[in-house]
């Protein structure tokens, strides 16, 4: 069983065009999962719908709370891809012990369809969750990094080694 928690983040976004405007309304999850013909044992629960750059610890506190009281040892995590390393330290701060925790994100809401990366980082998430030994990591790029050692490349946009292994 994969244990995913959702906390928002691009990957959930949805797009106003009235406003212009970016906002959420509910998960994608589900609707991904079913599309992608996902025959993985998963629960999904949603544990907020916030913009990562709007998350404090107070929510960082009750996805560690989640991810140390769940009773799976794989645990997939969406989440906003602005500050997704710095829940990443915080997780591994938090002492949860035996368990695959694995973040992943989209830098294009799944909502704009196939420009999204969503679906690509959700099925790669999917899939190191399943093989990474216990730790802490981000899966973006169809790449995994341990948390102390991958950044966001903001002239890029794409998720990066900090110093080479």
């Amino acid at each position: 069983m994969v244990q995913i928690f959702v906390t928002g983040g691009t990957f959930d976004k949805e797009y106003n065009y009235i406003e212009g405007k970016l906002y959420f309304q509910d998960t994608h999850l589900p609707k991904m999962l079913v599309t992608g013909r996902c025959t993985i044992d998963a629960d999904v629960k949603t544990l907020m719908m916030v913009d990562s750059l709007e998350m404090t610890d107070a929510d960082r506190s009750i996805i560690a709370h989640n991810c140390q009281r769940n009773e799976h040892a794989r645990i997939l995590i969406t989440h906003g891809t602005d500050t997704i390393v710095q829940t990443a330290t915080y997780l591994a701060n938090a002492n949860i012990e035996n368990k695959t925790i694995v973040l992943t994100g989209a830098m294009i809401p799944y909502a704009f369809g196939t420009s999204s990366d969503g679906f690509f980082n959700m099925g790669s998430a999917l899939a190191f969750v399943q093989l990474l030994p216990p730790g802490i990591y981000v899966v973006m790029n169809g790449r995994f990094f341990n948390w102390d050692n991958v950044r966001k490349n903001r002239k890029t946009g794409n998720f990066e080694t900090i110093h080479p292994e």
